[in-house]
Formats: C-alpha cells, sequence, structure tokens
C-alpha cells in the first residue's frame, strides 16, 4: 500500500505549484513597476517547489516520476523567464511575463497528472 504522506507531499507541492500560478496570474494582470517586484519573488518560489519535489521524488513510481520531472523542467523554465522580466522592459518584458505564466500553469498540469498517474497505480495495486 501506497505511503498517505507521499501523497499528501504531492498534493502540497502541486497546491504550491497552484499558488504560484496564481501569483503569476495576479502579476501580470498590474500595470506599472509593480508587476515586476511581484515577478521577482517567482524563481524563490519555484526553486522551494522544486526542492520538495526532488525530496519526494524517490518515493515515486516511474510514471510517476516522469511527470515530476517534467513540472521541474517547467519550473525551471518559470524560473528563467521571470529573471528574464527583471532585466526586460516593453514588449520584452511582456514576452517574458507570459511565458512566466505559461510554464507555471503547465507546471501545474504536470503535477496534477503525476497526482492522477500515482493514484491510478495506487488504485491497480490496492485492486490486485
Amino acid at each position: 500500500m501506497a505511503d498517505p504522506k507521499v501523497k499528501d507531499a504531492l498534493n502540497k507541492v502541486r497546491a504550491a505549484a497552484q499558488e504560484l500560478h496564481g501569483a503569476v496570474s495576479d502579476a501580470a494582470a498590474k500595470r506599472g513597476g509593480a508587476i515586476k517586484g511581484d515577478l521577482e519573488a517567482v524563481p524563490k518560489k519555484a526553486s522551494a517547489i522544486m526542492e520538495s519535489i526532488k525530496t519526494s521524488m524517490a518515493a515515486h513510481e516511474e510514471a510517476t516520476k516522469k511527470y515530476l520531472k517534467e513540472a521541474m523542467m517547467t519550473l525551471e523554465a518559470a524560473q528563467k523567464h521571470a529573471n528574464e522580466s527583471a532585466r526586460n522592459s516593453g514588449q520584452a518584458f511582456q514576452s517574458s511575463v507570459r511565458k512566466t505564466l505559461a510554464d507555471a500553469r503547465a507546471s501545474v498540469e504536470h503535477l496534477s497528472e503525476a497526482l492522477a498517474e500515482q493514484r491510478s497505480t495506487h488504485q491497480q495495486k490496492t485492486s490486485k
């Protein structure tokens, strides 16, 4: 039987990624210098989520790990684009913000897929 703590950890990681996506979305809706201040926190938050994923990685099946690795890649891209937005202005800034938002959304999707895979694997094991 799967460890319920592992499931809880994955739920918490997904919730953190959802919060990150919400923060980026809220920042993207703002105008002026307020956006840059909000986006400066994105790399740190993404790093914390990636550390949580790395910590729990060993406890997951290979199929779940695949989605977790994809989530980490999109979080790394979100970090990169958030850092770019801090250095850019005008159209380049807006493009970086859109990319950060898309990457944050993709990370949530990958974490949701990981959670669904974990549930499916758990269900298959318990039905045998």
